[in-house]
């Protein structure tokens, strides 16, 4: 039973049953409630300021988690750049060396993608910087992978004919080391017809007229000829990979145009012919068209300490020029 409650009247000097309207309870509860719920509102503005609410921990926890995955993804990255750095170096400084094709650029190696800003949908965010970093990462390694590739793809066929490249390459001497008496060198020699230094370009072999010339390597003759410009008697050889022999002065010929020679067989022997200061043989190695000194080509036929007697002999001697 609810207490009843009084109020004192000065007018009488008594005290009057307070007595309240279903109205007035009403508005008094109304009261009460709109207090209480401003109190929980001003209470939760605090308490939410403190304190994370559970979805807010939730939230915060996720997000945490993303944050460290793209810092796992970068660390990730960068061991995968470090071993595609190392891929690269190997592609361009070993198989490319082997298989004599000219390295990627860096220039091609690291282009990046243009056009507008791809990465405009990733901004806004409370970790964009960092989920921007991780995705043009990302975009630079698929970028080189993408080249690396295209880089396989056009080493592979050459590999696959490594062996016939091998076969191909000039690797002997063209006349046998049982025949010719002594030799002169590529480079500036002095010419015995003129008495002055010019470049010789390539080797000179004295031996007899009718001395074997022995193909170099395997490929298709394409010239037999009287080359009036010096050369005499002439044999070109078209050994595939951008390299070609010639074999000059020649007495005669024991090949035709076209026919295909094997490394060892005779093409040929030593002559006098063309501009010639006696019996020899002029031969060259030609490199995508240009003149290389030949004596790196006879590795098949040469020890070390063979190879070292042979250029100190040909330096010291200046005679059998070509011109």
């Amino acid at each position: 039973m609810a207490k009843e409650k009084f109020r004192f009247n000065p007018a009488t000097l008594s005290y009057d049953r307070v007595t309240t309207t279903f109205r007035e309870k009403i508005i008094r509860t109304g009261k009460m409630f709109a207090a209480s719920i401003v109190i929980s509102v001003v209470y939760y503005a605090v308490y939410s300021r403190i304190y994370d609410t559970p979805k807010e921990r939730v939230l915060i926890n996720q997000l945490e988690d993303i944050k460290f995955n793209y810092q796992k993804l970068s660390q990730n990255l960068d061991h995968i750049d470090d071993v595609l750095s190392d891929i690269q170096k190997r592609d361009d400084n070993i198989y490319r060396t082997v298989l004599e094709t000219d390295p990627i650029p860096a220039s091609v190696r690291q282009a990046g993608f243009g056009g507008v800003n791809r990465y405009e949908s990733l901004e806004g965010y409370l970790n964009s910087d960092l989920m921007i970093a991780v995705t043009k990462h990302t975009d630079k390694i698929y970028r080189q992978l993408y080249v690396q590739t295209k880089s396989y793809d056009e080493l592979i066929p050459k590999a696959l004919s490594k062996e016939q490249m091998a076969l191909s390459r000039p690797a002997i001497l063209p006349v046998s080391t049982k025949k010719f008496r002594n030799i002169s060198a590529f480079g500036m020699r002095r010419n015995p017809v003129l008495g002055v230094y010019m470049m010789h370009t390539g080797m000179d072999f004295s031996a007899d007229i009718g001395t074997n010339i022995y193909a170099t390597g395997d490929g298709t003759i394409v010239k037999t000829e009287y080359n009036g410009g010096g050369y005499g008697k002439m044999v070109i050889i078209d050994h595939g990979f951008g390299v070609q022999t010639r074999y000059a002065h020649m007495s005669s010929f024991a090949v035709l145009e076209g026919n295909e020679v094997k490394r060892g067989d005779i093409i040929g022997a030593v002559g006098n012919t063309g501009r010639s200061a006696g019996p020899h043989l002029h031969y060259e190695v030609l490199k995508n068209g240009v003149q290389v000194n030949p004596i790196t080509y006879f590795y098949n036929d040469l020890s070390p300490d063979q190879y070292v007697q042979m250029h100190e002999e040909s330096q010291k001697n200046d005679i059998l020029e070509i011109w």
